[in-house]
């Protein structure tokens, strides 16, 4: 890794992991952390569909946001260039904060040398960094009995540890000393040459060192691309059911935005474990329309835990928008019908409330058909393994 010296070249920092690892808060703790030294930053969201809620979290922050949907940014290349491209024509960002797709992986193969070969005279390319929530990574690798999901979607969890330069154990405020060193001591075991550090994104908690790295230094351009199945990958994914909906709620007599989220989370959660399915993430927002962009915001992350509501409305409304964003290893249809009888409940269960279903679509992701696919950063174009029109 070398230091980064060439200020006239916005800055490409990718913050990937898997469903649920706390990325969105940790691309918002960055950006905070940027623009208290007023540097200037622009995020770009990604999603297999649209209407995703982190989108709606970034903009609630204040700060310019590009959403990218209908596939993963190895297959959106062209507009994630797109994207940069608005964000510099309107706000003229200094630094780019991406968030992948939590399902996807590839990412330096297929973004970072593709940024670095083919737009190098735009973009320095920070380190790949792959957060991982500690109390899924335990299970998934052997330091806990449970293994929520199949050995197909476990493939792709691996994967993503595989290609990362940087490992980031967030929410350690979650987890006991001892669990985090064993943690740590098992990822050193099983991916050697990986540079780990723990934080925890949502309470500000050690994050100078990580920020400091990848601000400061650039990928390895010389380091080959990882190995990856696409087959086996596809797999994967396919088993993953996605869902996303717009809501809107009006009532008769104000209610707590707060119990409400909560509320249809915990039954969205029982009705997916009642389904045998597994929760990779949950979320929803529900917006009261206020000037400030003030947010209830909830997030659940695997089965066996309790939503945990991370932003809270002082103040009970009388109408508002819900996002719901679930992924989980089920049936997409099955999402949809869970989630169409948990609106309904709640809405029968609360005389005078009205819910309106404006948008719901639910399906598995299709095959991943990268934009470009390069061996490694420093070959020709000629070099590219894979390159669609």
């Amino acid at each position: 890794m070398t230091n980064q010296t060439d200020h006239s070249k916005a800055r490409y920092i990718m913050i990937g992991g898997f469903l649920g690892a706390g990325k969105t808060t940790a691309v918002v703790a960055l950006a905070r952390h940027l623009a208290e030294q007023h540097i200037r930053v622009g995020l770009i969201s990604n999603d297999q569909s649209t209407g995703l809620v982190d989108t709606s979290l970034f903009a609630a922050q204040g700060f310019p946001v590009a959403e990218i949907a209908g596939g993963c940014f190895c297959c959106r290349f062209n507009s994630l260039l797109d994207a940069s491209t608005q964000l510099t024509r309107d706000s003229r960002p200094e630094v780019f904060i991406a968030e992948p797709v939590g399902s996807c992986t590839d990412l330096v193969a297929t973004v970072s040398y593709p940024l670095r070969r083919i737009y190098g005279d735009r973009f320095t390319i920070a380190p790949l960094s792959v957060l991982l929530d500690p109390g899924r990574a335990a299970r998934i690798l052997g330091l806990e009995t449970a293994r929520p999901f199949s050995e197909k979607v476990v493939y792709i969890y691996k994967k993503q540890i595989e290609e990362a330069d940087i490992i980031v154990i967030n929410k350690c405020d979650s987890i006991s000393d001892s669990m985090r060193d064993d943690l740590v001591k098992t990822l050193e075991e099983q991916f050697p040459n990986k540079r780990i550090f723990c934080c925890s994104a949502r309470d500000d908690t050690n994050l100078a060192p990580w920020f400091e790295a990848i601000l400061s230094e650039e990928m390895d351009p010389s380091q080959a691309a990882m190995p990856l199945d696409y087959d086996r990958y596809a797999e994967g994914e396919a088993k993953l059911g996605w869902l996303n909906a717009t809501v809107s709620l009006s009532a008769g007599e104000a209610i707590d935005a707060n119990q409400c989220l909560v509320g249809l989370a915990r039954t969205m959660r029982d009705r997916v474990v009642a389904a045998q399915g597994e929760i990779a993430h949950l979320k929803m927002t529900l917006d009261a329309g206020d000037p400030m962009g003030n947010l209830a915001v909830v997030s659940l992350v695997r089965n066996d835990e309790e939503p945990d509501l991370r932003e809270s409305l002082e103040d009970k409304l009388s109408e508002g928008n819900l996002v719901i964003n679930l992924r989980a290893e089920a049936d997409p249809a099955q999402l949809s019908i869970l989630v169409t009888e948990t609106l309904h409940e709640y809405e029968q269960s609360n005389n005078g409330l009205n819910i309106n279903v404006e948008h719901m679509e639910s399906f598995r992701p299709g095959k991943p058909e990268p934009t470009h696919r390069f061996s490694s950063g420093e070959r020709d174009a000629e070099n590219t393994l894979s390159t669609k029109a």
